[in-house]
Parts: C-alpha cells; sequence; structure tokens
C-alpha cells in the first residue's frame, strides 16, 4: 500500500466479516463494517448447523484444517468468555457396513494427523454415547460442540460498538474503486467511504464484490441449498449428541447427520442441490439474473458432467421425497421414520468454483492493491472465525 495504514471497510456482516473487523479494531485501526441486510449474520452464519468443527475432514496443513482446530478453542473460549450458548458435547463419526472401515480408518489417521482428539471405537462402545445408532465401528471425536452462531455475533458487535467501529446495516456496496493517492471508495447510494484498505467478506456474492473491486477472481461462487427436517419432540430422545456417516471420499459434502441443538431439539440434514438464486432458501426462489450468471460459467457443466446423475438427481429427489430423507438418516439411526420428520430450515452454502469444475476445498483468499477478498469461506468457516480474522487482519497489514 505503500503509506500508513489508519482504515479499513469490511464489506460483509457475517460472523468471518464481524471477526475480521474486531481483529483489525485491536490493532488500533477505523474500521467500517457495510452489510446489505438489516441484521447481522443474516445468511451463511444465521443458517448453519451451528456446529463447532474439530477440524477432522480437512487435508493436513491446509487453512481449514490449521484454522479450524486453533478456532474450535478460540470459538469456545470467545463463547465461555461472553456468556454464548456452548456445549463441547462430541460426535460420532459412524460406519454403518464394512465396506466403509477403510475411510473410517484413513480419517481417524486424518484427525491424528490435525491434532484432533479422536478414537476408534467399536459398536457396543458406540451405543454407549448413542443407544439407538447403527454401527459396525465409529470414531469419537471429543471436541465437536454445539454454539449459538448468531449470538456470537451479537457478542462481537456490542465489542466493536463499543471499540467505536462504524457498523451499518441496510448498506449494501454498490460501487468500488481506487482513491486518489491510493486506498479504495466504496459508494453504498447516499455516502461514498473512503479507507486505506478493503476487506471482502461478502460471501455469497464475494466474487461479484470482486469484480465490483476490479478484480478478476480465479473461481466462482455457486449456490448450493442444504436442506432440514427436525425430529419431532417426542422422538427427540432418539439422538443424544451428533452422529456423522462416514463420507465418501469421491463426494464433494458429508451427507445428512443428525444434530442435538442446544434447545434439545434435533436437527437432521443438510442435502445439497443447487439453489436457483444466490440466496435461494426455498425451491421457488428462483433469480434468472442468478441462473443465467451460473450457467454462462464453464466450470458449473463440468462439474454437473461430474455428479449430476446419479449423485446430483438422488439429492433433488431426497429434497422433494420426505421419505428418501428419512431412509438416509436410517442407516445412521434406523429407529427414524418418515412421521419422525418435521420440515425445518435451509441454508444457502457460497461455494467457490474453479473453471474445470473443481470445487474449491479450501479457504481462497486473493489479494489486490489495498485489497483483501474471501472468495471461498464455507463451512468450517464460523468455527474458524477468529482465526481467519486474525488472518486476514496480517495480510492487511502485511500490504501496508
Amino acid at each position: 500500500m505503500g503509506y500508513l495504514l489508519r482504515s479499513v471497510v469490511v464489506i460483509g456482516g457475517g460472523i468471518v466479516g464481524l471477526a475480521v473487523a474486531r481483529s483489525l479494531v485491536s490493532r488500533g485501526l477505523s474500521v467500517t463494517v457495510l452489510e446489505k441486510e438489516d441484521r447481522w449474520g443474516a445468511h451463511q452464519t444465521g443458517h448453519n448447523s451451528n456446529v463447532v468443527h474439530a477440524g477432522l475432514y480437512y487435508k493436513p496443513g491446509s487453512l481449514k484444517a490449521r484454522m479450524s482446530v486453533a478456532g474450535n478453542h478460540s470459538m469456545v473460549e470467545y463463547a465461555q468468555a461472553n456468556d454464548v450458548p456452548v456445549q463441547v458435547c462430541g460426535k460420532l463419526v459412524v460406519a454403518t457396513s464394512t465396506d466403509e472401515l477403510p475411510a473410517l480408518r484413513v480419517l481417524a489417521e486424518r484427525a491424528e494427523a490435525n491434532g484432533v482428539p479422536a478414537k476408534l471405537i467399536t459398536p457396543e462402545e458406540a451405543r454407549e454415547y448413542e443407544p439407538e445408532v447403527a454401527a459396525v465401528a465409529a470414531l469419537r471425536v471429543e471436541s465437536t460442540g454445539i454454539i449459538d452462531f448468531p449470538a456470537v455475533c451479537a457478542a462481537i458487535v456490542r465489542e466493536l460498538s463499543a471499540a467505536g467501529a462504524d457498523l451499518r446495516l441496510d448498506t449494501p456496496a454498490l460501487a468500488i474503486r481506487a482513491g486518489l493517492g491510493g486506498g479504495v471508495e466504496v459508494a453504498t447510494g447516499d455516502a461514498v467511504i473512503r479507507a486505506d484498505a478493503l476487506v471482502n467478506c461478502a460471501g455469497l456474492h464475494s466474487d461479484r464484490v470482486a469484480q465490483m473491486a476490479g478484480l478478476t477472481p480465479r473461481a466462482r461462487i455457486v449456490p448450493f441449498r442444504g436442506e432440514y427436517y427436525e425430529l419431532r419432540p417426542e422422538r427427540a430422545s432418539l439422538v443424544r449428541g451428533l452422529i456423522y456417516p462416514v463420507p465418501d471420499p469421491t463426494l464433494p459434502f458429508l451427507g445428512v447427520h443428525l444434530t442435538r441443538m442446544l434447545d434439545g431439539s434435533v436437527h437432521a440434514g443438510p442435502n445439497a442441490v443447487l439453489a436457483l438464486r444466490r440466496e435461494g432458501y426455498r425451491w421457488r426462489d428462483v433469480s434468472l439474473a442468478d441462473l443465467v450468471d451460473t450457467a454462462r460459467y464453464p466450470g458449473t457443466w463440468r462439474l454437473a458432467r461430474k455428479y449430476a446423475y446419479p449423485v446430483g438427481l438422488d439429492e433433488v429427489r431426497r429434497s422433494l421425497s420426505k421419505t428418501r430423507f428419512a431412509a438416509s438418516l436410517a442407516r445412521l439411526v434406523p429407529a427414524v421414520t418418515a412421521d419422525d420428520l418435521v420440515r425445518s430450515g435451509a441454508g444457502v452454502r457460497a461455494q467457490a468454483l474453479l473453471p474445470d469444475g473443481s470445487l474449491v476445498d479450501d479457504f481462497l483468499i486473493e489479494t489486490a492493491r489495498d485489497q483483501v477478498h474471501v472468495l471461498n469461506a464455507p463451512s468450517p468457516a464460523a468455527t474458524s472465525a477468529l482465526e481467519i480474522g486474525n488472518h486476514i487482519a496480517n495480510q492487511v497489514l502485511e500490504n501496508a
């Protein structure tokens, strides 16, 4: 940047953007946060499973592995220090057939490589944790927890307000240009915010914000909706904690799982279907502009060739059929039936996609002059938010 850094504008008021702002403020910088919605954490943060992930799934040495393992500790500590509800309850990753045992052992090895407290256990030991589970073996992961991520956002907002940060809701970024002599200028419709640096944490719109700022990002956002059910209250006793399947290494998502929430309810899901708009939480949420944008991107069609059949078709069928959804859950807990399920909410994952059709596996951060852009931060970004915040703040300062 070539000059004294004093001010930063952060676009996006989800948990990652707020955590970045918190880290920047702690270093004495003047920070403005712009959020287009009327509340903080309105999209990915407010629609996720509220799981504090342990970090066992991710490639050793990757940003996801390092930040989720560290974030598991820092997020729990932050919650405990700020009266945010959190429970470190652990989880089971369950092999339901002998075919899944090799993948379960690989997962155990990855947990060890990442420094995640986990151990392989027998079916009998698994049923001590989850009496209704079906397992030929399981991986017990002790550090997984449940939290209220919107409450974390509220706590960070209180910190930022006390520190004098400029927090603006209902304030979309409409145009971005380089400032005269350096820095950036962000037009919001009724004002122009001038700052020495820009951080883009716009989630589902992060690629568009990057393009607005003059960057050609390596990847584009393709939105995937994840739909949830809940177990009826009288059937919630079927699940004591968190029960996950062994992930298929050839597929991009973890599969549907069962999660006991802080209030005792049990959420089931999510599946993964292409959303028909960037913020498309229902099938009827359709944006022609978003669909055209997705269809014009070469990576979309290359991804479709890999996964449209049978994987993508099966996900759509499961989205439309409670019976199919229940059957997926019954692999883990055979007592679950379609009658036990009630529709719950949905989330939309901002997944970065490369032109060759590959889903970006790690967090993706790109920089330009006076700019840092977070272009891929799906799960476990909420778990890792405080670590991502420190990482981005360091990058901002290193570029100064």
